[in-house]
């Protein structure tokens, strides 16, 4: 269901005549579109993932720790929500231009939108829970137990959300490159994903006692009867009258 979902997306999403082009086809064929849009999530990534990290070793008390955990939190939280905004706009496009069916398909993918839901569940867990005590434990040096938990699985899953995002680009587990049976193979839904070569040997083929008859073209062939012009004209006699031409290497 989710693979023609994610393949409606890249064909028809965005074509509204037979011969158009979807809007990832567009995106991608871009000249330079796409690569900005690449280029600023990169960045935005960055730039989310180091305002977070800071309150992350805050709320872990490794760094900060002289500064109470509000202060802290009002001074980047601003760059924060911009960045993180500006980065799932810029991640969708990339999804939507790149190649969905790519991204659908990819291990590594796939193991950063289960750490992106991680990070999710443990930000709705810090501020439906955690963070209602934040005045007991806000100058704290080493917060409670509960906090520098709330820290650590946050740093882990933006780490894991960082890396597993670079090796999308790297092609070591394509559904093509990878051992049928396999762990992988199977996580990605490599079968439904190679179904397109299953359906592309069978359009081809001939049917079933019937045989290919070799091609006999004789388009160039000497028509029947003709004989083959081989003929040397040197080897014919000279006309009436007309001197005979010397041999080669007989001249003079």
């Amino acid at each position: 269901m989710f693979h023609d979902f994610i393949n409606w997306i890249r064909e028809d999403l965005g074509r509204f005549t037979p011969d158009g082009q979807s809007w990832s086809h567009q995106l991608h064929e871009s000249l330079n579109m796409w690569n900005v849009i690449e280029g600023t999530h990169v960045l935005t990534v960055m730039f989310f993932a180091g305002t977070i990290w800071l309150i992350d070793l805050r709320m872990m008390g490794v760094a900060f720790r002289n500064m109470p955990f509000s202060r802290l939190n009002d001074r980047v939280l601003p760059i924060t929500t911009i960045a993180f905004a500006v980065m799932i706009i810029t991640g969708l496009l990339v999804f939507l231009g790149r190649d969905p069916l790519m991204y659908y398909h990819n291990i590594w993918f796939r193991l950063k939108m289960v750490f992106l839901i991680v990070a999710a569940i443990n930000i709705f867990w810090f501020h439906q829970k955690v963070q209602k005590s934040q005045a007991e434990w806000d100058a704290m040096e080493k917060p409670p137990t509960a906090v520098r938990l709330s820290g650590a699985i946050s740093m882990t899953c933006w780490f894991f959300v960082i890396i597993f995002g670079r090796f999308i680009a790297y092609d070591w587990f394509y559904c093509e490159k990878t051992e049928p049976g396999s762990l992988v193979y199977t996580l990605q839904e490599c079968k439904q994903a190679l179904s397109y070569l299953e359906e592309g040997a069978g359009e081809g083929t001939v049917e079933s006692g019937e045989t290919a008859e070799p091609d006999t073209s004789t388009d160039n062939a000497t028509p029947e009867g003709d004989p083959a012009e081989t003929t040397n004209p040197a080897d014919e006699p000279p006309a009436d009258g007309a001197a005979p031409q010397p041999a080669p290497g007989q001249e003079g």
